[in-house]
């Protein structure tokens, strides 16, 4: 019997993920959307229908020649940075929840900040098939991270970070360079946290989780009581408590605490390892195309979006960073999220197939 090809791995692998979305999407909203619409199945059934959309998707970039990105990826990057910009102009910009992280046309709103990551890595994987100066790398980086700090968007700016700052490594820079990075990212994110009066209550309430239980660490302790809940098996799919209220952005950002408060320690390792798989199979993918610096470049950046992403999440979970907003990848509910994963997903199942 002939073994199933990486490629086809990790589609099913995206596709198991999207599922299973789906199904903790409806069980950590059906709460809330009885709440606010009387009925169990309205933010699932918009989850759905995004992740039609992010299929059909997903399968159109597949097919898209790396050439493409290639040739475009300037424009791309400059048309990106601009609608993120947009999202602090009056009048086009969104607040919600105290943020600036979003733009709306009509019921439908998205953040574009989602568009950045993809045009990001796309241009930066041209820059740096060519040259890695480390000046003008700053300011491409600095440029987008300074209107994320202004939103405010803490989560965001680490994983622009992350991206970048891989890379920079992946396309051969000094080691001494990279650590110079390290140490203007430190510096940026501790700017970001101190011109903050709400990310310095975080960070305080991270380091003393008892300080105010019924304001800023309510939410971290109420994930807690979630995963402690979860023990060894779980309660039960569907026999989640925390998602009845107790739990903020418990469909979103907190997605994972109600997952493992339903399936307990063993399913949630199952979710890990399948997260791992996707992670560990992208990079086998990634890792044929190092006779082309552009596809490597460009596929390396896409993962570490999405396994950034992933660990930043579940380490807020978990209570090892502060909480930071970001959702779980293909788990959490939002559609500019998910679509724009599964097109990262897409893109990285057609360079697998050596496009030029």
């Amino acid at each position: 019997m002939k073994k199933p090809s990486l490629r086809t791995l990790f589609l099913i692998l995206s596709l198991l993920l999207s599922i299973l979305g789906i199904i903790f999407v409806f069980e950590s909203s059906v709460a809330e959307s009885y709440r606010e619409f009387s009925e169990a199945y309205h933010y699932v059934r918009l989850q759905s229908i995004r992740l039609f959309i992010g299929i059909i998707a997903m399968f159109i970039f597949s097919f898209i020649p790396t050439s493409v990105f290639k040739k475009f990826s300037l424009p791309f990057y400059l048309l990106s940075v601009a609608i993120l910009l947009a999202t602090l102009i009056p009048g086009f910009g969104v607040e919600i929840h105290g943020a600036k992280r979003w733009l709306a046309f009509g019921n439908f709103y998205f953040q574009p900040v989602e568009i950045l990551k993809l045009s990001l890595a796309s241009y930066f994987a041209s820059w740096m098939s060519k040259h890695q100066r480390l000046p003008p790398f700053l300011l491409l980086l600095g440029v987008p991270a300074l209107i994320l700090i202004l939103q405010p968007d803490l989560g965001s700016i680490l994983v622009l970070l992350s991206i970048a700052f891989a890379m920079y490594f992946a396309a051969g820079a000094k080691l001494n360079k990279f650590l110079g990075l390290i140490m203007a990212g430190v510096i940026l994110l501790s700017f970001a946290i101190l011109s903050s009066d709400y990310r310095k209550k975080r960070l305080m309430t991270f380091l003393d989780p008892t300080l105010d239980p019924l304001g800023a660490s309510f939410h971290i302790r109420q994930i807690t009581l979630a995963l402690g809940g979860g023990s060894w098996f779980g309660q039960g799919i569907g026999k989640s408590r925390q998602k009845y209220a107790y739990i903020p952005e418990s469909s979103t950002d907190s997605i994972f605490a109600i997952i493992a408060e339903e399936i307990g320690f063993f399913g949630s390792t199952i979710i890990l390892f399948l997260f791992a798989s996707y992670v560990h199979l992208g990079f086998k993918m990634v890792r044929k195309q190092k006779n082309n610096k552009f596809n490597y470049l460009f596929g390396i950046g896409l993962l570490i979006w999405v396994s950034s992403q992933i660990l930043l999440n579940l380490a807020a979970v978990v209570a090892l960073v502060p909480l930071t907003g970001l959702p779980l990848p293909f788990f959490s509910y939002g559609g500019s999220s998910l679509i724009m994963i599964l097109i990262a997903t897409g893109i990285i199942l057609g360079l697998s197939k050596k496009k030029t």
